[in-house]
């Protein structure tokens, strides 16, 4: 799959990956057959990956992955990740593991895995998440890994990724209401969804549940055969001293506190450190520390603190990006922000943008009492966004004022013409799509 010179394989990966757009006429159609049907065309590469970690969940996923990857890492291993959607480049859904650190997908690489996935498959309907699934499957395959991380798309029991047949460990992340044309109304339903990768006899285990995701979980788990490790069970995580302490039935740990910002981050430790003592019984304990301590994962409580942003915003402005755009997103954020004026108080301005398919006037509510006021900004690109007049007046309507700006550059030069006593907190919000636009505006790498 090599052969492609470097200097013209980015203008044909990314001629390929806007072809692969219309393979389907939905962006979203959750099936496993179209997938099955290319991989078994590319030799089935979902049967010659390393030993994979399948990770499903509303919220926390990515944080997870990150978790798992510095600990792994820190432990000696190589680690192929797969993750999305990407912030800035596609690049960085496909990252290849080696030992020392992995590193994301090459130009060339990219190039001609997308090139042979799109001649194999032939014109044939299939999504543009399911195609690059495929052509990621089939880079890993060709790799050596200890380990493939690997992230659900969108549910999990239709997901493109579903087609492991058995993984060494499956993870949960906290699930409530997101997607609901997708994946149903209720928490139950989404729950039933994300149970889909549970497998009979690999281990699973269950992030920090509301009771209704909880229920569904363990009664699937039980009807596949699928071991479980329920978190506040058989693992708790607390903060004492200003450390991290993790238990279960191996004993303690005592950790540093994540370098992931915000107290939703101890519970996605919580969880990567539980699945990975599930199948890594020789993990040592100073691993999990370096892990701990050094994992990152951009635009999740991101502090800004150089770039073009930086430099538009009002002089000595704290700036966070973070990409949550459902209400359970939003209220780990609340709590982070709430957090933070406790410890140094500041006026909290919420820059907000986010797509018409979410619930926007939920995610406004989390920060009633908390934000001074919300900038509403447009998402650009190809999805389909609220209007900043429209996201305003929800935010009027929350009990927060409102005012709709041009651009998240607009709403920056709106700020500089105030006068603070304090220079205010900044949180950017809303979306992940939001956030890719402010890194690529940033000239920050996300990773």
């Amino acid at each position: 799959m090599t052969g492609i010179p470097v200097e013209s394989a980015a203008e044909e990966w990314d001629a390929i990956l806007a072809r692969l757009l219309d393979l389907h006429p939905k962006k979203i159609d959750l099936s496993l057959g179209r997938v099955t049907r290319l991989l078994d065309v590319l030799g089935a590469p979902q049967d010659h990956l390393p030993p994979v970690i399948h990770v499903a969940g509303t919220n926390g996923k990515g944080s997870s992955i990150a978790f798992m990857r510095a600990i792994l890492e820190a432990a000696g291993k190589s680690v192929h990740v797969y993750t999305s959607p990407h912030l800035v480049r596609f690049h960085e859904r496909i990252r290849l593991g080696r030992r020392g650190g992995g590193r994301l997908v090459g130009d060339a690489e990219l190039a001609a895995v997308l090139r042979l996935c799109e001649k194999q498959n032939a014109g044939a309907p299939i999504t543009f998440f399911e195609i690059t699934t495929a052509a990621a499957f089939k880079l890993f395959s060709e790799y050596r890994a200890d380990y493939l991380l690997l992230e659900v798309g969108l549910g999990g029991r239709l997901d493109a990724t579903n087609v492991v047949a058995r993984p060494a460990a499956t993870l949960v992340t906290p699930v409530s209401i997101d997607h609901p044309e997708f994946l149903g109304t209720t928490v139950a339903d989404i729950a039933f969804e994300k149970a889909g990768i549970l497998k009979p006899q690999v281990p699973a285990i269950l992030g920090l549940q509301q009771p209704d995701a909880l229920d569904v979980l363990q009664r699937q788990a039980c009807e596949v055969g699928a071991p479980l490790r329920v978190a506040g069970r058989d693992f708790i995580v607390r903060e004492e001293h200003g450390r991290l302490i993790f238990e279960d039935e191996r004993g303690l740990l005592d950790l540093p506190l994540p370098r992931l910002v915000g107290r939703h981050q101890h519970q996605n430790a919580a969880a990567a450190i539980a699945t990975l003592r599930s199948i890594e019984p020789q993990l040592s304990s100073a691993a999990v520390e370096i892990g701990v301590a050094t994992a990152k994962w951009p635009a999740r409580l991101q502090r800004l603190k150089k770039g073009r942003v930086v430099f538009l915003a009002p002089h000595g402005a704290e700036i966070w990006l973070d990409g949550a755009h459902n209400e359970d997103g939003a209220r780990v954020l609340a709590q982070a922000m709430a957090d933070c004026e406790d410890r140094a108080p500041r006026p909290l301005v919420v820059v907000c943008g986010t797509l018409a398919s979410k619930d926007t006037a939920a995610f406004l509510r989390a920060f009633k009492g908390l934000a001074q006021e919300v900038l509403a900004v447009p998402v650009t690109g190809e999805h389909v966004a609220r209007s900043p007049v429209e996201v305003a007046a929800l935010a009027n309507a929350a009990g927060i004022p409102g005012v709709a700006c041009e651009s998240f550059e607009s709403a920056l030069r709106f700020l500089v013409a105030r006068e603070w006593a304090l220079p205010p907190r900044i949180l950017i919000a809303g979306s992940l799509y939001l956030a890719g636009e402010v890194l690529r505006f940033n000239g920050t790498p996300p990773l």
